[in-house]
């Protein structure tokens, strides 16, 4: 392993700022339209149980879609296969809201990260629940995975997306009209919106990564298997309709979220943990992609070898 990885992210924090290219934040969200895009933060934990970080890693951010890993992960606990009767595993090489696919493909969203499949996901994590206590299993995973109570939804985030998240709305009917939605939309949407205005820090998100990563002394989230299902869906499915040049130049498993934010899983070795709000063409972070390629490269981390 290359030697003194705290030194090489302090100088990626300050080559990322004086590049400067930081990209547009997700402005369709009013809340998200306000947030700053000239700020960089990341976390990594190795296996070995150290916590390197830099730049604005202790800073507050919406994981947006990053959240999708983590009901996904509830709901393979509680029902395990099941779930994939109901949205399937396939990249999308579609935008994340796209309504066309979902009515070519009647109903059934083709993996659990674009909004769609997430959408299914949430509402069967509403099976025998109400949306409080789906949210609370949510946040009781992250708290665990993360050994942190500090973790919280942004009421703000939330009610911002619920009064422009049109698209979303138009999702849920979608998935009502052709019986693949349970309980009532309001409900679902409700949590939905809920769940991505989960606010966490860099370190926080890489320590839930551990889990993930299977590295040792993590905390006992799910097991192997499972670990290994939502490691592939994130190497395939994670960065959208850019999933497949983030694995060829990357090459880790990462699940990206319009607050910026990219959890990135190097399986045995590291939880890494990344922030820059300004996102590309993709709706992914332009300054997250790029440190997650050099992290990546200055490393010699990659599943392929």
């Amino acid at each position: 392993m290359t030697p003194d990885l705290s030194s090489f992210l302090a100088r990626l924090d300050q080559e990322i700022r004086a590049r400067a290219d930081w990209g547009k934040v997700a402005d369709y969200i009013p809340e998200l339209a306000r947030i700053d895009p000239a700020q960089f933060g990341i976390a990594v934990c190795l296996a070995d149980g150290s916590l390197h970080q830099a730049g604005d890693a202790q800073k507050r951010f919406s994981i947006q879609s990053i959240s999708k890993v983590f009901s996904l992960a509830c709901v393979l606990g509680r029902i395990g296969e099941q779930i994939w009767t109901r949205v399937g595993r396939e990249p999308s090489g579609s935008r994340f809201d796209s309504i066309l696919l979902l009515e070519q493909e009647k109903g059934r969203p083709r993996n659990p990260f674009i909004n769609a499949g997430a959408i299914v996901t949430t509402d069967e994590l509403l099976t025998g629940r109400s949306p409080r206590d789906a949210l609370s299993e949510i946040i009781a995973f992250l708290s665990a995975a993360a050994g942190d109570s500090d973790i919280h939804i942004d009421k703000h985030v939330a009610a911002s997306e619920a009064a422009t998240g049109f698209r979303n709305i138009a999702l849920a009917n979608y998935l009502k009209s052709f019986g693949n939605l349970k309980h009532p939309v309001d409900h679902v949407l409700g949590t939905y919106f809920h769940q991505c205005a989960i606010e966490m820090t860099c370190v926080q998100l890489a320590r839930v990564g551990r889990c993930i990563a299977g590295l040792p002394g993590a905390p006992q989230m799910m097991t192997p298997a499972k670990a290994r299902r939502l490691n592939a869906l994130m190497m395939s499915c994670g960065h959208y309709d850019a999933s497949g040049d983030f694995a060829f130049h990357v090459g880790l498993p990462g699940k990206s979220g319009v607050g910026g934010g990219i959890l990135l899983i190097a399986p045995g070795r590291a939880s890494i943990a990344i922030w820059s709000p300004g996102l590309n063409g993709y709706g992914n972070s332009q300054m997250g992609s790029h440190a997650a390629e050099r992290l990546a490269q200055h490393m010699e981390w990659s599943v392929f070898g």
